[in-house]
């Protein structure tokens, strides 16, 4: 299997070089796996992972610190590849990432690769060189949750999905924040040489082989605040009863039904009972990280007058159960009270 990692000016060298030893070491674990370990792979059927480092002229770059990035060749001579990657890079001074010319080479090649059968994925702010190269048009997609309403505003077609962690549309995919490198990896590993080997590279490097969602580290609402009918339906949901149905945000909205599935389709990718979901689980995840209620009258207090409801919209949502998910928050925030375990 070879490797294209793409190199622009401002990329994380850390990315960069992490794709490639990630890759390298399942293939030296797949030749010769820790003792005691079966992975399921045969000798005849090892997967090989070759990396090559490409830039717009093949020549080394500098990352946001001025150090050196490697680079083994030029966009125009790796002609041919099975994966394509592009990683996280720098912002530019107005905090957004740029669109410079090796940024618009990248895109280019990206594009082409994509178009000859490749999988092209991207990490963090990496998934706006995917946008420039038209790649997200009409297709979900994710960045890091502090850049979704920036990628929503510069890709007007492309489909951001909210806090997840790892979204693929045809052959295209794309992860979360600037350490995701290692979500994009495992996903290739697993989407190209089999769920086996992307077991055995995520142990070897002690990674959970299936992220959470962003959801988990995003502040409470954050998508919401940057719209007035998202935060107008979040304090409707916030405040109502147990039972509460799309239909009745519609009416208190004054909207149709209709219409309101299609404006939280075009702002957060959601339906609006996917929209009343979230909202009641990050109310949940702010009342288990603190101590004193009961998981019961959480769920009650969000909306869920049935706590096997509660607990199976809670584990969809965060990857979590809601006990797990006060263990995790309590083990972040050492120095708060201990949450109540019931």
């Amino acid at each position: 299997m070879r490797i294209g990692i793409v190199a622009v000016e401002g990329s994380l060298l850390s990315a960069i070089s992490g794709l490639a030893d990630l890759f390298w070491m399942t293939e030296q674990a797949l030749r010769a796996p820790p003792a005691g370990a079966s992975y399921g792979v045969r000798d005849q059927t090892i997967p090989t992972f070759e990396t090559t480092i490409a830039s717009a002229d093949g020549k080394t770059l500098r990352d946001p610190q001025g150090r050196l990035i490697p680079v083994d060749t030029s966009f125009h001579e790796l002609t041919h590849c099975d994966v394509a990657l592009v990683t996280g890079m720098a912002l530019g001074p107005d905090r957004l990432p740029p669109v410079s010319a090796s940024v618009r080479h990248a895109a280019a090649w990206l594009q082409e690769r994509h178009r000859t059968g490749a999988l092209v994925g991207a990490a963090c702010a990496g998934t706006f060189v995917l946008g420039e190269a038209g790649l997200l048009n009409g297709r979900r997609c994710t960045t890091t949750w502090w850049l979704h309403h920036a990628l929503r505003q510069r890709f007007p077609k492309a489909r951001p999905v909210w806090g997840t962690a790892v979204e693929e549309q045809d052959r295209v995919v794309t992860t979360g924040g600037p350490l995701s490198w290692v979500d994009l990896a495992l996903h290739v590993i697993r989407s190209e040489a089999g769920p086996e080997v992307a077991r055995l590279a995520a142990d070897i490097s002690v990674a959970d082989s299936l992220p959470l969602p962003q959801l988990v580290y995003a502040p409470r609402g954050f998508v919401n605040a940057n719209d007035p009918l998202l935060l107008q339906a979040e304090q409707i949901v916030r405040h109502a009863s147990p039972g509460f149905t799309a239909e009745a945000l519609a009416s208190t909205l004054s909207l149709s039904e209709r219409t309101l599935h299609r404006r939280l389709k075009s702002l957060t990718n959601e339906s609006p009972k996917g929209f009343i979901t979230r909202v009641r689980i990050e109310m949940a995840c702010v009342l288990l990280e603190r101590p004193g209620a009961s998981i019961k009258q959480v769920a009650l207090q969000c909306g869920y007058s049935e706590e096997t409801s509660f607990r199976r919209a809670f584990g969809q949502l965060t990857g979590m159960t809601p006990a797990d998910y006060r263990r995790w928050s309590d083990a972040r925030n050492p120095m708060r009270p201990a949450s109540h375990e019931s």
